[in-house]
């Protein structure tokens, strides 16, 4: 894939004005009161597994309304604590998995939950367990459109509330230094971890990677790719609903949730990636409320800087940490 997108010096300073709506703060807060207000404490269930040096639970805490989410909590084995923590939420389409596949951060000390995405987990990997039991009107496949026609019913309502509700739950648990817990995740989870910093207090940092969920209006129809492209198909059969769609949006675009972050973040961006325009991502960067740094993969798509990104990430939380 060839670069498409707006030279690299421009991205650099990329922030352009997007129309927030004026009730932003007062839909979240309410939102998240309202499924606080029936939240129960999370349940851990010990997982017999082949992890002899990592302690696995399969994890089930309230969402939005109520809603039972799954997760995995990894810990070191025999970990005193209280630990350091990453909440980590995941790609489009993609489920929780098997608990073996994400290692790295309870091998390298911390307390790790990864939280499965309601709904999703039967697109690639090893599979999701937790449904969305919430009926919306008319969508195009997938995830995108699904209540698009109202804030209070869109899908991305309910994933960022779980995400808020996913630190809280984490936030509880004796293992767990509450101080100490950043947020991170790729591509879809990457937006939804700038959701979850620019909602949530006291956060050590967030590391969104390759992030999505960022400035809609110049997403959707600069790519041709999916998930962004699924508001386009949805918008060629309802051709009187784009200001309907795009005011919807405008509730859940990462731009104005990273103006509200309050801890730093780590963003990795991709030159050549199709599917979350570099644009897009500096977008939010560059709005955000204390300052982001921005790594860039020049020669890169979608996927980003993979292992080598992990890394980076892995030295920029201890950073933040020690300091």
């Amino acid at each position: 894939m060839p670069r498409f997108d707006l030279p690299a010096d421009e991205l650099r300073t990329y922030r352009p004005e997007v129309a927030e709506p004026v009730d932003f703060d007062a839909f979240w807060q309410s939102t998240l009161a309202e499924s606080r207000a029936v939240a129960e404490p999370p349940r851990l269930t010990r997982v017999d597994s082949p992890l002899s040096l990592v302690e696995v639970y399969d994890v089930e805490f309230s969402g939005y309304a109520g809603d039972p989410v799954r997760g995995w909590f990894l810990v070191p084995a025999d970990a005193a604590g209280p630990l350091p923590t990453v909440v980590e939420y995941n790609g489009y389409g993609g489920g929780r998995g098997l608990p073996h596949e994400r290692l790295q951060w309870a091998a390298s000390g911390y307390a790790h939950f990864f939280m499965d995405t309601r709904g999703q987990g039967s697109a690639w990997g090893t599979g999701g367990s937790t449904p969305d039991p919430h009926g919306t009107g008319a969508s195009f496949p997938g995830f995108m459109t699904r209540g698009i026609d109202d804030p209070a019913d869109y899908y991305y309502r309910r994933v960022f509330t779980d995400a808020v509700l996913a630190v809280d739950a984490v936030r509880s648990l004796d293992v767990v230094d509450a101080s100490r817990v950043a947020v991170t995740g790729g591509s879809q989870g990457g937006g939804i971890a700038i959701a979850a910093a620019g909602l949530v207090e006291g956060l050590v940092g967030a590391m969104p990677d390759v992030p999505f969920l960022s400035h809609f209006e110049r997403a959707v129809g600069l790519t041709d790719r999916d998930p962004y492209n699924e508001i386009v198909r949805y918008l060629a059969v309802h051709r009187d609903a784009a200001e309907t769609v795009f005011s919807t949006l405008a509730y859940f675009d990462g731009i104005h949730f990273s103006k509200r972050a309050t801890a730093p973040s780590l963003v990795s961006v991709a030159l050549m990636d199709p599917i979350c325009p570099p644009s897009t991502v500096y977008a939010a960067a560059n709005h955000h409320g204390v300052g982001a740094e921005v790594v860039e993969y020049a020669f890169n798509e979608h996927e980003g800087g993979q292992g080598l990104h992990w890394q980076r990430q892995a030295a920029w939380l201890a950073a933040r940490l020690a300091g």
